[in-house]
């Protein structure tokens, strides 16, 4: 079975306090008729201490246009992008001319040509890589990138696939949007970048295995997550309604695919889930009855680093390989949501 060898994680330069993120809101939306002093407890409900963002928080005091937006994200995604490659290679001890094929995540901003041919250039790859850049599957975009890299090292068991995700939520900021979901992400979102590095069976190397995936789409749910595409930028669209959803159908859809490999809940001794806010991970463990910490790195990853959307699952991935043993047997679940609304899960086995 293909197998992930190493993850490389990066952060762009500008670090805040989620205090002065609060500050920098109750200003900024003095103006609305939100009930703001209501409103800004979602500051603390969110239990994140810090994010980084890829602009001082000067930047956003006035409208930019959607191209000044694009064009900090072209540049911060080939600074980013490289640094969490270079770190997820140098884990493995490799170069980047050593890998057949890269696979580029994201959906906070557009370039054409994609980043990852940015990225080929930057790191110097070989000319005859392959490249696939996906966009537009938000949160769950780590674990479907993962799920793409097995699917294709299915068929190409010699090869070494490197998934790159990068996401700069902040850059998705409506300075002049006064609603109560722009308000929101201002308390939730942060940015980063992370590296994976996956290996088919025939490559002499080790790594956590990944025994299968599937992918879950509920029909007529376009409205729960996404953005709307604005003359100014792109403007979040998040349904309250998502931790429900996490307590009415993550188990079921859960236990559904383990059952097809003949395990139970139990069974799995990592839970590898996108932190997408403190609801949420409280919404997974009522669903799935989690206790002793199960998803003690989840919280602290949000945290640390607030919800950084694609990539927030693969900082959870890069802190297990950190603390955990492999080649020990153990089973452990990748599972992250997103727009569509969808649902990516994987079973690895460390």
């Amino acid at each position: 079975m293909p197998k992930i060898q190493s993850v490389g994680c990066a952060l762009p330069p500008h670090r805040l306090t989620q205090s002065q993120i609060r500050d920098f809101v109750e200003a900024r939306f003095s103006g609305s008729t939100l009930p703001i002093d209501r409103l800004l407890e979602v500051f603390k409900n969110a239990e994140i201490d810090e994010r980084y963002f890829s602009v001082p928080i000067d930047w956003y005091r006035e409208e930019k246009s959607f191209e000044e937006k694009n064009q900090v994200y072209i540049d911060s995604c080939n600074s980013l992008g490289v640094e969490c490659a270079n770190r997820c290679l140098a884990d493995a001890g490799i170069t980047p001319r050593d890998i057949d094929y890269i696979i580029f995540v994201s959906t906070t901003g557009l370039a054409t040509p994609s980043i990852d041919a940015r990225l080929i250039n930057l790191l110097g790859m070989r000319n005859d890589i392959r490249r696939t850049p996906v966009w537009g599957l938000g949160c769950a975009g780590g674990a479907a990138g993962i799920s793409q890299a097995y699917h294709y090292l299915l068929g190409h068991p010699k090869e070494r696939v490197l998934l790159v995700a990068v996401e700069l939520c902040g850059l998705t900021f409506q300075q002049n949007d006064l609603s109560r979901s722009n308000f929101v992400a201002t308390a939730l979102f942060g940015e980063g970048a992370a590296a994976v590095l996956l290996i088919g069976d025939e490559v002499d190397c080790t790594g956590v295995e990944i025994i299968g995936t599937r992918s879950t789409f509920w029909p007529d749910s376009l409205d729960v997550m996404g953005w709307n595409l604005m003359n100014s930028g792109l403007q979040v669209v998040f349904s309250q309604s998502i931790p429900h959803i996490v307590e009415t159908r993550a188990r079921e859809n859960i236990e559904a695919f383990l059952q097809e490999y003949g395990l139970e809940l139990p069974e799995i001794e990592y839970q590898i889930f996108h932190p997408g806010g403190a609801k949420v991970i409280d919404a997974y463990e009522t669903a799935l009855q989690t206790s002793n910490g199960a998803l003690q790195i989840c919280r602290d990853t949000l945290r640390r680093y607030g919800n950084m959307s694609a990539v927030s699952v693969l900082f959870v991935l890069e802190e297990h390989l950190r603390r955990f043993e492999r080649g020990t047997g153990k089973y452990g679940l990748i599972s992250a949501l997103g727009p569509g609304f969808c649902a990516e899960n994987l079973l690895i086995k460390f």
